[in-house]
């Protein structure tokens, strides 16, 4: 697997951003980034000329909008169309997401809990979601140094009630990009996994990768998360679904986290030399240990039952001196009887 340090939520002058294209991409790159989305407020002009820019940068560009609308704003992803988001209201935002769906493209919900009208007019998010199944992603963590702000605490807490739910969205970060301070905080940064030997063009990849939940959120070191049951030579990675039949035995799961410090190392500063690693499913907390701040792999072996419908890994650590979340995974899934049962009842997606 091959991990690309991404940001998706971007915007230049075509709406309300001071970057051109080509500066964004070379800001990114200056940054240590692989790929962007560019997210525009209802427009896609500003792709014009973005394959000369990926030539001259090295960055790839995912084409992409946010719909910014009264009612909420949304990313769209991998979408080349314009698709119009004017004739929605706040019950229909599924015919939207059905469009987006038709391209090839994905969707997901910018900043849900944003302070809205008047200071930020449509950036609270009130369309009404009638099956969380036609949601690809939502983005939790929001601007810079994400995760100690309250807006992107509470979307992470959205994140985790549907997950409980039995929804599998994936979980994204979008600095909301506009522009450029040598003081600006940290950003967080999405690292998207990709399959080395697969042939589709790397922009397939990304979108696909999104939509399984191959993706980890960081301000950080990148931390990955996999599973091996027993018996089982296959390795399940973030996004995927482990199937556990409730045998008499109770089937042991091998967890593993890599916590990799040396990728972006120039571009974040932990304080300290200690972190804490956690495993957390639906029923709380799994395992936590103290870790050294440096790269390797640390290895847990849990009980199927302790670790309920979902599994993900997360680092807490001092940053912008602060103790906060660093470092979280999207989950491996988890799926038994009583879950898919649970997950039916509620609509929940389980699929995968």
């Amino acid at each position: 697997m091959k991990w690309i340090p991404s940001e998706l939520h971007t915007h230049t002058f075509h709406s309300d951003g001071s970057h051109s294209l080509l500066e964004l991409a070379q800001s990114a790159a200056r940054l240590g980034l692989d790929c962007i989305a560019l997210t525009d407020h209802n427009t896609q002009s500003g792709l014009t000329g973005a394959e000369q820019v990926e030539r001259q940068t090295g960055i790839r560009i995912v084409p992409g909008m946010e719909w910014t609308t009264f009612y909420g704003h949304m990313l769209t992803l991998g979408v080349k169309e314009f698709v119009d988001w004017r004739v929605l209201g706040p019950e229909d935002i599924h015919k939207g997401i059905q469009l987006v769906h038709e391209q090839g493209g994905i969707a997901g919900l910018a900043h849900p809990y944003r302070i809205g009208s008047p200071i930020c007019t449509g950036c609270f998010w009130e369309y009404n979601i009638l099956d969380w199944n036609d949601v690809d992603f939502i983005e939790v963590w929001s601007t810079l140094m994400p995760s100690v702000k309250r807006d992107s605490q509470r979307a992470f807490a959205l994140w985790t009630d549907l997950l409980n739910r039995g929804y599998r969205i994936t979980a994204t970060s979008g600095r909301d990009w506009h522009g450029s301070k040598p003081e600006d905080p940290l950003p967080a940064v999405t690292y998207i996994g990709v399959e080395e030997a697969d042939g589709a063009p790397l922009q397939v990849q990304i979108i696909e990768a999104l939509r399984r939940g191959r993706a980890a959120v960081t301000m950080g070191p990148l931390l990955t998360l996999s599973i091996k049951t027993a018996g089982d030579e296959r390795e399940y990675a973030m996004g995927e679904c482990v199937q556990w039949d409730d045998e008499p035995d109770p089937m042991v799961m091998e967890f593993t986290v890599n916590v990799d410090m040396d990728v972006r190392r120039e571009f974040y500063e932990l304080q300290g030399d200690r972190l804490r690693l956690v495993l957390r499913s639906g029923s709380g907390v799994c395992s936590e240990i103290q870790i050294p701040a440096e790269t390797a792999v640390y290895s847990f072996t849990i009980q199927a039952e302790a670790a309920s419908q979902w599994v993900r890994a997360e680092l807490f650590g001092c940053l912008g001196n602060a103790v906060t979340l660093v470092a979280f995974t999207n989950p491996v899934y988890i799926q038994t009887p009583a879950v898919q049962a649970a997950a039916v009842r509620s609509g929940g997606r389980c699929e995968f």
